[in-house]
């Protein structure tokens, strides 16, 4: 992959454009309608779309009945596709419109596919509907009476004709899609099940369906589903304005769906032609393949009807070589819903999660009290929060939680009094020991320099703090009969950054293990604003999420600056984005980069209402491959072997976990240099161009 524009491009980084057009139908006039559609085809292209998908019979129209068999009709459909196919010689985006076709004196319900001036293929209608307002196979024969599995069509000799058709970009192999036509969806197993599991990644659906009410829903329901069961994104046109009335009405619905996600969406009822497009984004949906191994499973079950696919091959050439940044919008923090409401569920569901596990290990151990460090920042204040409504949900006193401070060398008067006022407003019982005694005096037993005054704050000298700190833990814990509570976060433990085994890597329960740093900021916000605390205690949450993030194990300069974690590690808000994306779907460091980029270039997208103006400010393409590269460097590199002992802790969430007996193994010697390699690719600044 070269540096310049066309890093910032949206199919080098494998996504595909999909177009939806719905155009005004002109009944039973095929010339009207070829106008209509080459003008949507021309606007699609236009936005650089690989497949533009029209609706059912949208060269006739769906709603001619009986006038389908009439020859004048059926030639002008012809003419209608010719004058498509005539246009098509100028635009690059594949072309899919419905028409009548007579094949051997039978009548199909057909798809066309064209490119470039060619007709490339012909899909016909498998199921027929016959019940209701739908009487089709008064008109038409089922896709499956086809005798022959090439036609000639409009001067073109074997045109490749069949439901079973794939269509595979030869540039892009990963975009291979599939046409299925209306009723073929709404049967217990579609034609594009068996589609999937051959190989299609992008399935389309020509359609007419009238609306009725609550239909609409159906149809999200439908194809939303649909696309989640195959893994696969699935385009649909409904027929809009300008079919007949006569018995029925139609709305122009139009939707675009990735693995079961809603992407895009046209206005029903709109009175003129509309064209909608989504970027597809086809990694998500092989690596989706790969990690769900009852894919295949189901694949080779059903063999025979996959090998039943015979794959043309598209020749389109996709345009990769210009500026094309991608139109779908990114969160900035995955692992936080931006919808208010849905980050309050969330938020909620992630609190019942921690409890749940707690109170059922707690259970199991028999074990009456939590024994948990409280620093003042975030990370302990979470778990401490979790260790509350773990005790309230056994009908325990709060002071079955033991909360201990332990300041140290590098503790600031800010984090001490914010652990104490914490402590006291959550009714605990707060104990307070000072380790640094306990730490001169293993510095000087191992001869460290610090313990005769010389001010070296190395990493022997921050690692004996956090041991000593566990180690109290876990002693007081034996005294007390209670287990002890770990801290540590996924963002933490995906950089390395705790101190392995004697150190806050080690606990006999880890709550927050697989919550990131992002959301736990939102998940105290949530306690503080809506939780069950005193308002003493609201006011020390907010305190702590204004707090900066520092191990505090290093003094303060004399300037008064503390040691800043980002500093070293990055800033969280994009590591916790590349840890998403690398984890969760396995994707290229340029892939993660361009994404970020896509999230983050821009200082005012996506920044949310309720964030704090510090939030409210964007990185350069220089930045996101700088700490992108410290995070594969940390991730990939060398710091597995702290994951790969890490004690037990509930998953919470789809974004993974890193739990060696979970969602994550890995050898604890390997290497980042292939991942390194990739990152070079990323260029150093972004393309005004």
């Amino acid at each position: 992959m070269s540096h310049g524009p066309s890093f910032f491009n949206l199919y080098r980084h494998n996504f595909a454009r999909i177009a939806v057009a719905v155009p005004r139908a002109h009944v039973a006039d095929p010339a009207s309608n070829a106008r209509e559609t080459i003008a949507l085809m021309r606007e699609a292209d236009a936005d650089h779309a690989a497949v533009t998908l029209f609706p059912e019979l949208g060269l006739s129209a769906y709603s001619c009945d009986d006038l389908f068999h009439q020859r004048a009709l059926l030639d002008a459909s012809l003419a209608a596709l010719n004058d498509v196919v005539a246009a098509s010689r100028d635009i690059g985006s594949i072309v899919v419109v419905g028409l009548p076709l007579e094949i051997d004196a039978l009548l199909f319900n057909c798809a066309a596919v064209v490119h470039r001036g060619a007709i490339i293929g012909v899909v016909p209608k498998t199921y027929l509907p016959n019940y209701r307002e739908f009487y089709e196979p008064r008109q038409f024969a089922r896709g499956d009476r086809l005798l022959r599995d090439s036609i000639s069509l409009l001067g073109q000799s074997d045109v490749p004709c069949g439901n079973a058709l794939l269509f595979r970009f030869g540039q892009q192999p990963l975009l291979t899609f599939h046409i299925e036509i209306c009723e073929d969806l709404w049967v217990p197993v579609p034609p594009s099940s068996f589609a999937a599991l051959a190989g299609a990644t992008v399935l389309l659906n020509l359609s007419a369906s009238n609306v009725t009410v609550g239909k609409a829903d159906f149809r999200r329901e439908l194809v939303g589903g649909q696309s989640a069961r195959c893994l696969a994104a699935y385009a649909y046109s409904a027929a809009g304005y300008g079919e007949s009335t006569t018995d029925l009405a139609w709305d122009g619905h139009g939707v675009i769906y990735e693995n079961g996600n809603a992407l895009a969406e046209t206005r029903r009822f709109l009175d003129a032609p509309q064209c909608i497009f989504a970027d597809v984004d086809l990694d998500r949906l092989i690596s989706e393949r790969m990690r769900q191994t009852t894919f295949g499973d189901t694949a080779h079950a059903h063999r025979d009807a996959c090998a039943r696919f015979r794959t043309v091959t598209v020749p389109a050439v996709l345009p990769t070589t210009i500026r094309l940044p991608l139109a779908r919008k990114y969160e900035r923090f995955p692992y936080v819903p931006s919808d208010p409401a849905r980050r309050d569920e969330r938020c909620r569901e992630i609190y019942d999660i921690q409890v749940q596990g707690l109170v059922t290990r707690m259970r199991a151990a028999r074990a009456s009290r939590l024994v948990i460090g409280v620093s003042g920042g975030l990370d302990s204040t979470q778990a401490l929060l979790v260790c509350m409504h773990a005790v309230q949900a056994l009908q325990l006193p709060t002071t079955a939680v033991i909360g201990c401070i332990m300041p140290g060398f590098g503790t600031s008067e800010r984090t001490l009094d914010q652990a104490r006022r914490l402590v006291a407003a959550l009714g605990c019982e707060a104990r307070e020991i000072d380790i640094r005694p306990s730490c001169l005096r293993m510095l000087e037993d191992i001869g460290h320099p610090y313990a005769n005054g010389e001010p070296v704050h190395d990493i022997t000298f921050e690692n004996v703090q956090a041991g000593e700190r566990t180690s109290h833990l876990f002693r007081m814990a034996n005294q007390s009969g209670a287990l002890v509570v770990g801290t540590g976060d996924l963002s933490e433990l995906a950089l390395g950054w705790c101190t392995y085994g004697v150190g806050d890597q080690m606990s006999h329960y880890g709550v927050n293990a697989s919550v990131p740093k992002t959301l736990i900021q939102y998940l105290i916000r949530r306690s503080a604003q809506a939780g069950p605390f005193s308002a003493q205690a609201s006011a020390v949450l907010l305190d702590v999420l204004d707090t900066e993030i520092s191990p505090e194990l290093i003094p303060a300069g004399e300037a008064g600056g503390v040691q800043r974690t980002e500093d070293t590690v990055g800033p969280y808000e994009l590591q916790d984005f590349n840890l998403y994306y690398v984890l969760r779907f396995g994707y290229r460091p340029s892939k993660v980069a361009f994404l970020a980029w896509t999230a983050w270039h821009d200082a005012a997208s996506g920044a949310w209402p309720d964030l704090p103006p510090e939030k409210q400010h964007g990185y350069e393409i220089g930045t996101i491959r700088q700490w992108l590269g410290v995070f594969l460097q940390r991730f990939f590199g060398g710091q597995q072997f702290k994951r790969s002992c890490l004690p037990n802790g509930p998953k919470v969430g789809s974004g993974g976990s890193l739990s060696p007996r979970g969602d994550y193994r890995a050898p604890s010697d390997s290497a980042a240099d292939a991942w390194l390699a990739d990152l070079a690719t990323i260029p150093g600044q972004d393309d005004r161009a």
